[in-house]
């Protein structure tokens, strides 16, 4: 089947008819969906899938013995996402492998197409919640008592998809991981060639930032007698957009939860959830520190509280060189570029798995959004360098 067929099969699973964008979320009915489709794929192709106990997935061709080169991606969404982040990946691998396939090749060692499970963390709150809890830097004790936006436990959500939660843990999966390569349409407008090589992922973190005050009646409280953590909140959204701006990083409040969250009435406590990022560690420790004494401050004058829990920080990977330089040199120098979004190949690269990621073209730069997009012959380009790859590091 070719990548065009293969695109536009799965395309259209949780596809909102009114804007376009996806809403996958780990373990809901439409992620459920998009695996089955992934299920049937690697059936119809005779692949050996073989599954862990939070639900990653490798499709085997070739020997089942030993490690193997795997690629591929995730399959679930950010909210009302983009077509191509994390699905590209997985549709890419498999239409490289048919290409391999259809040329002759034999792989040496076998070749592995991954599909892994909420990398987004837009359900659980965690990114990369099924790579890091296969690589055992997420505890599974931790991990079952994540809970969704509703209150459902991941315990109950891989119960409901048909997964005993009594298998979660570090997954026999990844000593069968020789190499990872990672195919993912680029977030940014850093690449001008249709594909491109990682050299690195920023350091990131979530940081949930918890304003207390005083809830009051909106029409007869003076201005001068409220303790509003909106206000709060609002100067410290300002503050991090300057502070991120001034040091050349990135900083975003995208989630917020009001109480009692009244038309009519003065806030006791806003959550708002920072994701922060920068090109070194020391410059994401400041510019946190910036934010949060900004955010004290005011505080103070405010009459308000505030707590600061980091939910989720990742350290800068580095990709090996030595495996960046020959996936360059099989591409005929394809540029090299780091990347400030998160991926489940930096925490297989942080496991100890020699890990490389490929670029295809992202011409507006847009991202986590339905305008997400790139053109049919980049994709294409991204197949065709995916399967030389995966031909030189298995012959």
């Amino acid at each position: 089947m070719s990548f065009e067929s293969l695109w536009a099969d799965q395309s259209a699973i949780g596809r909102d008819p009114e804007t376009g964008g996806y809403t996958r979320g780990g373990w809901s009915p439409t992620e459920r969906e998009a695996t089955h489709w992934f299920l049937n794929q690697c059936a119809a192709r005779g692949l050996a899938v073989e599954s862990d106990g939070i639900g990653n997935l490798i499709a085997w061709w070739g020997s089942s013995d030993g490690p193997g080169v795997v690629t591929g991606s995730h399959l679930d969404s950010v909210i009302d996402g983009g077509a191509f982040d994390g699905p590209l990946g997985v549709v890419s691998a498999l239409a490289a492998v048919d290409a391999l396939r259809a040329e002759g090749f034999e792989p040496s060692v076998p070749i592995g197409v991954g599909a892994f499970v909420e990398e987004e963390g837009s359900r659980f709150g965690m990114p990369c919640l099924g790579s890091r809890v296969a690589a055992g830097v997420l505890p599974a004790a931790k991990a079952l008592q994540l809970t969704d936006r509703t209150g459902v436990p991941l315990s109950a959500a891989l119960e409901g998809a048909g997964i005993d939660p009594a298998g979660v843990g570090p997954s026999p999966l990844m000593q069968r991981m020789g190499t990872f390569v990672e195919l993912h349409v680029e977030q940014g407008r850093g690449l001008t060639a249709p594909v491109g090589v990682a050299s690195s992922i920023w350091p990131h973190g979530r940081y949930r930032f918890t304003f207390g005050g005083e809830a009051n009646h909106a029409g007869t409280t003076l201005m001068e007698d409220r303790h509003d953590p909106m206000l709060t909140y609002a100067m410290t959204a300002l503050a991090a957009n300057k502070q991120a701006r001034l040091t050349g990083a990135r900083a975003t409040f995208g989630r917020v939860s009001v109480e009692p969250n009244g038309t009519n009435a003065v806030p006791s406590q806003v959550t708002a959830w920072l994701d922060a990022r920068a090109a070194d560690t020391a410059t994401l420790e400041l510019l946190l520190a910036a934010i949060t004494k900004q955010a004290t401050e005011r505080a103070e004058r405010d009459g308000t509280t505030l707590e600061v829990t980091p939910e989720s920080v990742s350290p800068i990977v580095d990709f090996p060189a030595g495996l960046r330089d020959r996936l360059v040199g099989v591409l005929d120098g394809a540029p090299v570029l780091p990347t400030g979004a998160g991926h489940d190949a930096g925490v297989f690269s942080a496991a100890g798995i020699p890990t490389a990621m490929l670029f295809v073209r992202n011409p507006t730069g847009i991202s986590h959004s339905p305008a997400e997009y790139a053109e049919q012959d980049d994709c294409l380009a991204g197949v065709e360098a995916l399967a030389a790859v995966l031909k030189d590091l298995a012959k």
